[in-house]
């Protein structure tokens, strides 16, 4: 009888062992995966000659340098941090092709996973992002307009984010699609700014982002990786919506013209790329979110390359 029991207990005891293990397994695998998911999330980077066409002002080229540094994002914490540097230049059409004022953000993100199933993830995300152009003289004209030759412009912000999305099965062809989904709210108000802002800023934002992503299978004849299947990320599309909600002089909150900026655009990387597209966007600024030119607001069209973190697996199989 003292046996039996002592088996029992062994046996019981292994068993909860087992599945403790397994749960830690589990939380580790996702911890890492999740900090793919935010860096395959981050925004593209781009060069695109002339810019925006349809913009006030004429450019040469136009481009904006992204990227993540994961600064903790490691298997044993489901709390990840990063740096995201993120420059934006207009290379104006003029005799010295001048940039004058460029876009400068230094951010600070963290993320919490939500759930363990990357194929349908869940995760929020708090970022603090300093905004500047690099210029120090008066932000106004002594006639009063904004000077957008030398102003100064400074913004600091919160971007509070939930973002979700799920990945479908893989077809008989190797493809399959990713949907992601990003709710989000914007704060300027709680730190210091450019008074000339007051002119008409966008200080507080509703966000939404929706992103349809296809991968394929590639590299399918290639002799020397007879027995690997490499996928890569063919096309993305995306599509960023956000509306100010703070009080605007004179606009009132159903001033689309004014409140709206949207773009979606498509990017699309063929078969001997490897982490890079060609890009088409089409877009609205109801403020044009380039530093101290945040009175204009126009449609335009952009063209040329993007790039990111992208869904890139090998797989070894053995038929």
């Amino acid at each position: 009888m003292v046996k039996t029991l002592l088996s029992l207990f062994i046996v019981l005891f292994s068993m909860q062992v087992f599945a403790q293990d397994s749960l830690i397994i589990k939380r580790e695998y996702a911890n890492k995966q999740y900090v793919n998911l935010y860096k395959e999330n981050a925004d593209f980077a781009y060069t695109s000659p002339y810019g925006e066409l349809g913009a006030p002002s004429k450019y040469v080229i136009n481009g904006r340098l992204t990227t993540t540094y994961m600064l903790l994002g490691s298997y044993k914490s489901p709390v990840a941090f990063s740096i995201i540097p993120d420059f934006t230049v207009r290379v104006r059409d003029e005799f010295s092709a001048g940039v004058r004022t460029p876009s400068y953000r230094l951010g600070f993100a963290a993320y919490a996973r939500l759930n363990k199933n990357q194929e349908n993830y869940k995760y929020a995300e708090l970022a603090f992002t300093h905004h500047s152009n690099g210029q120090d003289q008066n932000a106004f004209n002594q006639d009063g307009s904004v000077n957008t030759l030398t102003g100064n412009f400074n913004a600091n912000y919160l971007t509070a984010s939930y973002r979700f999305g799920h990945l479908t099965p893989t077809r008989v062809d190797e493809s399959f699609y990713s949907f992601n989904h990003r709710l989000g709210l914007q704060w300027y108000k709680f730190f210091r700014y450019e008074p000339a802002l007051d002119l008409g800023f966008g200080f507080t934002r509703l966000l939404y982002n929706f992103s349809l992503r296809k991968y394929d299978q590639i590299e399918r004849n290639a002799r020397s990786k007879p027995k690997v299947k490499t996928e890569k990320e063919t096309w993305r599309l995306n599509t960023e919506v956000s509306y100010a909600v703070n009080k605007i002089p004179a606009k009132n909150l159903a001033n689309l013209q004014k409140r709206l900026n949207a773009e979606i655009n498509f990017n699309y990387s063929f078969p001997f790329m490897n982490n890079v597209f060609l890009m088409a966007a089409v877009g609205y600024y109801g403020e044009d979110n380039y530093n101290i030119y945040f009175q204009d607001r126009y449609g335009y069209l952009r063209f040329g390359l993007s790039s990111g973190f992208l869904r890139n697996r090998s797989k070894h199989y053995d038929n």
